[in-house]
């Protein structure tokens, strides 16, 4: 057996699992309880502020659609917010909204961990949509070489995921430091901002562990079965 009819796969990857759904838990907790919180300013204006702060007036600030759908195009040097982050005054916009200014800071700077991330994207999506098809057509032909190029390819997710670590939590302490030292969120209420960054980077965590697991468990299949 293989994959998801594996006993073995559930029990190495059911702690990555339940972690993650621990983690989402948190932060819609975390997001709610800090989305009850004012902030003297709306999501794009303290990203906005951050932004300007740091030298970065060329970033543009746009609105796209869905819930926490909150990114940072490198590409286009954009910062796109989710209309709720963009429009609300509350600590859990302004928290997320100055997270993916860091981002933006970190790309300006040439943050090493960034630019190492970005430049495995490519790498990481082929090898997400493609890793298991190989693992899979090697097994069912019993083809070594297609499984190990399964592997690899899946091997190179895992490196994203790793990588993408620092960049997130270094995104996150720029954000509060930048928070706090331009005024826009006082000592005391940090801690809810902290809750939102803290969960969000729970469920970065629980990602990395779950591809992790995820190579361990091909490499022990490949390994248990290759003769």
């Amino acid at each position: 057996m293989f994959g998801m009819f594996d006993p073995l796969f559930w029990l190495m990857i059911g702690p990555a699992l339940l972690l993650a759904l621990w983690a989402q838990m948190k932060v819609k907790w975390a997001y709610a309880n800090a989305q009850q919180m004012p902030a003297p300013l709306s999501g794009a204006a303290a990203a906005r502020h951050v932004l300007d702060s740091a030298g970065l007036q060329n970033v543009d600030i746009e609105v796209v659609p869905g819930h926490l759908s909150d990114h940072y195009d490198p590409r286009h040097k954009v910062l796109r917010l989710s209309q709720e982050v963009y429009q609300s005054r509350s600590l859990a916009a302004v928290g997320i909204a100055a997270h993916e200014a860091g981002h933006a800071i970190q790309d300006a700077r040439a943050y090493f961990p960034l630019v190492v991330r970005n430049a495995a994207v490519p790498v990481a999506g082929f090898g997400s949509n493609f890793s298991f098809i190989l693992l899979m057509l090697g097994i069912v032909f019993s083809f070594k070489a297609l499984i190990l190029a399964g592997i690899a390819l899946f091997a190179g997710v895992v490196f994203f995921q790793v990588v993408n670590l620092p960049v997130e939590f270094n995104a996150s302490s720029r954000a509060k430091e930048q928070l706090v030292a331009l005024g826009i969120v006082n000592p005391q209420d940090m801690i809810y901002v902290n809750k939102v960054l803290g969960a969000a980077a729970l469920t970065y965590v629980a990602a990395t562990l779950q591809a992790l697991l995820t190579l361990l468990y091909y490499i022990i299949r490949f390994t248990g079965n290759r003769d």
